[in-house]
């Protein structure tokens, strides 16, 4: 098949990429590098199954030739990342309300399937742990811009789920929890890369909070051959899924986990959220998919460990800091910048 992937550049983007790759599709990516890099999908250039576009996605006419092009689309491009949307609530908004609307509104030309990444966000401040798809949402207030994203997610589901109604666009709608794996940035607040860069440089590893919430950490591999496997289904279209592990583990025990697997001479220090986020910020104490559903229809079983993703992500920053200190980057500073709205006409898009 040919596949378009929004958000390509990005970390699950570009796992995704590699995955349909690898088994032998056509891919074609979209990224504005916002919150992706260009560094993640270098390896790729060289295969001729391999296009990308350095663009918005609300450059419509483009993206109406590459949904044009293609059979399936995965939309992954999103605002993400719990400082990004605290910070910048318009943009998280905006980017993805509007971005959601123009793919559906586009792929529903052809009826071209979409699979749309939501997020365990949307459950909000429910308590019925474990979450499941047909249980009920609650968000905070509309003043807190922490609930942004959240609910720009759920516009987001609610119009895919329209579309399916009321004009049989075909469209699958995933709720990711807590995906990791090498190349995800901790610069917007992502909790694994922000620990382990901390621990490797011997700086305070800093929890937020009182470290006594709990997540569940699934490999982004893990993530990727549930994405690939659920389109071979047809009972999926029209349907939302939890997409995650359910090892729950609290923060404060992740952070020592780390420090002890890099051997890290780091203190772990609690900051409170005000200081970390802004004032009156709220989190979830618990947040534990029920896999269930996705389960019965794909056989989806998450197969790699906590323990062996944190060495695996260890790994891939150790590299990076070695491949730094030897001055190996490809590209010098400001590549992305300087070129990266040329290229959609240099690579043929």
């Amino acid at each position: 098949m040919n596949v378009l992937i929004t958000g390509g550049a990005g970390f699950i983007g570009s796992h995704l990429a590699e995955r349909l790759l690898s088994q032998g599709h056509r891919v074609f990516i979209i990224d504005d590098l916002s919150t992706g890099s260009i560094h993640n999908v270098l390896h790729l250039k060289g295969n001729p199954d391999f296009t990308y576009a350095i663009d918005t996605i609300t450059n419509v006419p483009l993206l109406a030739e590459l949904v044009d092009r293609v059979d399936l689309i995965y939309h992954l491009a999103a605002a993400v990342g719990v400082s990004l949307i605290v910070e910048d609530p318009v943009r998280t908004i905006e980017t993805n309300v509007r971005g959601t609307e123009i793919i559906l509104h586009l792929a529903n030309k052809k009826k071209k399937p979409v699979v749309i990444t939501s997020t365990s966000e949307v459950y909000g401040k429910g308590m019925q742990v474990p979450f499941r798809e047909d249980g009920d949402l609650t968000l905070g207030p509309s003043s807190k811009a922490r609930w942004s994203y959240a609910c720009s997610k759920l516009l987001d589901e609610f119009l895919a789920m329209a579309y399916w109604r009321d004009r049989r666009l075909p469209v699958i709608v995933v709720r990711l929890f807590n995906t990791v794996g090498p190349r995800q940035s901790g610069r917007y607040g992502m909790v694994i890369p922000r620990f382990v860069a901390q621990a490797l440089a011997g700086k305070p590893i800093t929890v937020y909070g009182t470290g006594e919430q709990t997540r569940c950490f699934c490999d982004v591999r893990d993530v990727v051959w549930a994405l690939t496997e659920l389109v071979r289904h047809d009972e999926a279209f029209g349907e939302v899924f939890n997409i995650g592990s359910t090892d729950e583990i609290s923060i404060g025990t992740l952070a020592r986990m780390v420090q002890s697997r890099v051997g890290s001479p780091s203190e772990i220090v609690c900051i409170p959220y005000e200081e970390a986020y802004a004032e009156g910020f709220e989190d979830m104490l618990h947040r534990v998919p029920d896999t269930s559903k996705i389960r019965s229809i794909t056989g989806f079983e998450p197969r790699m460990d906590l323990p062996s993703i944190l060495d695996r992500i260890i790994a891939f920053h150790r590299e990076s800091l070695d491949a730094e200190k030897n001055h190996s980057s490809r590209f010098e500073p400001g590549y992305e910048r300087r070129y990266g709205h040329d290229s959609a006409s240099r690579h043929g898009v």
